[in-house]
Formats: C-alpha cells, sequence, structure tokens
C-alpha cells in the first residue's frame, strides 16, 4: 500500500452513500495517510461533521469563511496545495455538473479548481440519473480534463430501484486511490538511495555529523518505489521508518555507508545520493570521554570517501544522481559538481533558506544534467520527491536507448495525463 504519507483530500457531498465515506476515512488513515475532509452543506444531512473529525483526527472544513477552517490555517488555497490527491466520495450528479461547468460557489468546488493534484470522483446517485445523457456528456468532459472516476457499481439502491448508480466500497476506493500513485515510470528497475546524516566518532559519546533530517531521501524512496523501482536504502542515523516494500540498511559512518553501497550498487540502474555524509572524520577516535581539563583542543581530520564520485567512476556505472546543498552561489557550485564528478544529474538546494531543506518539511530543487535544468518550486518533500523521481524516469530513459522503450512510452504517457 503506497499510501503511507499521502495526504487525502476527501470531499464529501449530499448522498446517503456518505455513509460509506466514514468507513473509508478510517481505512485511509489505517493505511498511513493523513486525511482532511471537506463537506458541502447537504453533506451534513446525511453524516455529521464531528463523525469525521474523530475519524480523521483533524477538524473538518465546509465553508469558505469557516472560522475553525481559517484558525488552523487552511483556507482553499492552502488545503489544495496540501492535498497530494483529491478524492469526492460520494459525488452528486449536481456535483458533476457543477465541476463540468467551472462553478465554485462552495468550498469543494472552489478546491477544485484551485489544486494541482489529481482528482478522482466515485459517483452515487440513482440509476436513473447516472444514465441520463447529461451525466453521461458531464462526465466524458470531465475523464477529457484528466478527472478520474472511481465506479460506479451496479446493484440494489437505496430508493429500491436496480442498477448502476452505487459508490464504490470504502476497500474498492482504497484500493483505486493506491493505484492512482504507482506511476510505472521505473517498472523494472532497480535503484540504490543513500539517506541521512553519517556520524564521525571523536570518542564514545561525541561525533562530527552534517544536519539532516533524512526526509528527502526517505521521501525518495517512496517515490522511486510508487514508480515501480524495487529499491534499497542505505540510512545514516535518522527517526524514520522506511515505508513497506523498501529494503533499508542502517549505517552510522560514512566508510559504513561507502561499505553498504559498494555491496548493493552493481545490479543497480539508478544510484540516488541524498545523504549529507560528513566531508571529514577524526583521525583516530578516542577509546574513552575526552575530558573537559583545557581551555582549548585541536582534533586532526582526514577527508572522507567521496561515496558518490566512486560510484560515478565504475565502469559500468549505474545512472548517477548526486545532490548539492549550497548556502551561496548554488547554480555555480552545482554544475561544477556535476561536471567534477561526471554525475548525470545533480539536484540543488539553497539551505539559506530556512523554509527549505535542513528541519522542513518543505523543499525546493534546481535540476541540472548536461545540457538541462529544471526547476522544482518550493512545496512539500514528498511532492517533491515525485518530481524528481519523474525527471530522473526521463533522462534514464532518453540515455538508456537499447532498453527504455517500455520505460519512456510510460513516462510520456504519465506527462499527458497529468
Amino acid at each position: 500500500m503506497s499510501l503511507a504519507n499521502k495526504n487525502i483530500l476527501l470531499g464529501v457531498t449530499g448522498g446517503i452513500a456518505a455513509y460509506k465515506s466514514a468507513e473509508l476515512v478510517r481505512e485511509l488513515v489505517q493505511a498511513g495517510a493523513q486525511v482532511r475532509v471537506v463537506m458541502t452543506e447537504k453533506a451534513k444531512a446525511f453524516v455529521t461533521p464531528l463523525t469525521f473529525q474523530a475519524l480523521s483526527g483533524a477538524p473538518v472544513a465546509s465553508d469558505e469563511f469557516d472560522a475553525p477552517q481559517a484558525e488552523h490555517g487552511m483556507d482553499h488555497i492552502t488545503l489544495a496545495r496540501w492535498a497530494d490527491a483529491v478524492l469526492i466520495a460520494p459525488t452528486s450528479a449536481n456535483t458533476i455538473a457543477k465541476l463540468t461547468h467551472g462553478g465554485a460557489d462552495d468550498l469543494l468546488s472552489t478546491l477544485c479548481l484551485v489544486t494541482r493534484a489529481p482528482i478522482a470522483l466515485a459517483p452515487a446517485m440513482n440509476q436513473a440519473m447516472w444514465s441520463h445523457p447529461a451525466t453521461r456528456r458531464n462526465c466524458e468532459t470531465l475523464k477529457k480534463r484528466g478527472i478520474l472516476l472511481f465506479g460506479p457499481a451496479s446493484g440494489k439502491q437505496a430508493c429500491g430501484d436496480v442498477g448502476e448508480g452505487r459508490m464504490f466500497e470504502a476497500h474498492q476506493l482504497l484500493l483505486s486511490l493506491d493505484h492512482l500513485f504507482h506511476t510505472g515510470e521505473l517498472d523494472g528497475l532497480n535503484v540504490l538511495i543513500t539517506a541521512g546524516p553519517t556520524r564521525e566518532p571523536i570518542d564514545p559519546v561525541r561525533y562530527i555529523s552534517n544536519r539532516s533530517s533524512g526526509r528527502m531521501g526517505y521521501a525518495l524512496a517512496e517515490a522511486a518505489r510508487d514508480a515501480g523501482a524495487s529499491v534499497e536504502l542505505v540510512s545514516g542515523p535518522v527517526d524514520l521508518r522506511a515505508g513497506e516494500g523498501i529494503h533499508c540498511v542502517p549505517v552510522n559512518t560514512a566508510e559504513e555507508m561507502l561499505q553498504a553501497v559498494r555491496r548493493h550498487v552493481d545490479h543497480q540502474q539508478i544510484f540516488i545520493s541524498c545523504a549529507a555524509v560528513a566531508d571529514y572524520r577524526p583521525v583516530a577516535r578516542q577509546p574513552d570521554k575526552i575530558k573537559k581539563l583545557h581551555a582549548d583542543l585541536s582534533l586532526e581530520l582526514t577527508r572522507n570517501p567521496d561515496i558518490v564520485a566512486e560510484v560515478a567512476r565504475q565502469p559500468r556505472r549505474p545512472f548517477v544522481v548526486g545532490f548539492a546543498a549550497e548556502t551561496r552561489e548554488p547554480e555555480k557550485y552545482a554544475l561544477q559538481k556535476l561536471e567534477r564528478k561526471q554525475l548525470d544529474m545533480i539536484a540543488c538546494n539553497n539551505v539559506a533558506d530556512p523554509q527549505c531543506g535542513f528541519d522542513s518539511e518543505e523543499n525546493a530543487l534546481e535540476v541540472y544534467w548536461p545540457g538541462g535544468h529544471h526547476s522544482l518550486e518550493q512545496d512539500r518533500k514528498p511532492k517533491i520527491a515525485r518530481g524528481l523521481i519523474r525527471l530522473i524516469a526521463e533522462r534514464y530513459a532518453s540515455t538508456h536507448k537499447p532498453g527504455n522503450v517500455t520505460v519512456l512510452k510510460k513516462v510520456k504517457d504519465r506527462n499527458q495525463n497529468s
């Protein structure tokens, strides 16, 4: 299940099927997703907002100028940017018509015009309404815009009729939503990623390290997995857990990270060096704690191995992606590193910006490769990771011509539908 750590915005419109949405929220939360619920006024006649608040653990939004919503900093723009996917379940015939014509007279319809996240609808209505030519025409229009339809199913309806129009059950919607994040851009490929800091011991209680939470590397591992890759993650010490299906190798020092990379790199097609490896380590680790006996203390340091450069030097190297965290002239130093280490691609972030990079949930990257450049504007790290993986898939496909037909087609199809 790839819904862990995904932000799912669930819209609930008026209809008896709204009771199924409560079960859907429960299953999404159990799958590890973060869920925010937006209800239309008519939806409240079927299920109370308190039900969804209790199940999601977050306030329910309904009116565009709702005070609790504003209090939590979740206006329609913020919610739209927050979402990794928008699912409206149930979706009434009226909501389908409103979305078709670009209506924006409530919070939910406004969000759908603002968000860049994929939108999916779970229709739920009487079978005659579903089969009406106006509804069918509206659905075709929405599908041409890239909006997905999950369902409806056939069966007995609340009014006693039998036919198409029943909302999918919660487990069906969960699977459909999960499939939305499986892009297939890296199907059949092996990807090795390093993440987090390294710690170089001074004595048993002190070490030299770099600032790194590991969030970017772990987000890349999940994005690569969702893209169909088999992922190995070599991680320095962080307070994170690798996602389902990701094989994690924990290490502490740069030397340990190098050895782990050497053990796993031979069968990899892509290597992403996202770890913040300490450039230097003490020449000698003291066996006992150094006592505070003198006003000054000198440490003799020696350079650590350059892991990404070693991988890039291999005769049968994978596609190598490096990272550059810079505080000034980021483009200059990133391009120098790209050329000097003979990388296929480099992702650079300006860590002088306190809103991005270290100790932040967000990031922004300038991505360079020989003859090319792309900006990934500031956003949540999981979204940035998915954008970077898409770029990597495109570049890998274009530079590996003999076996890239399937991969390149999937990348192009994905971009046309997004």
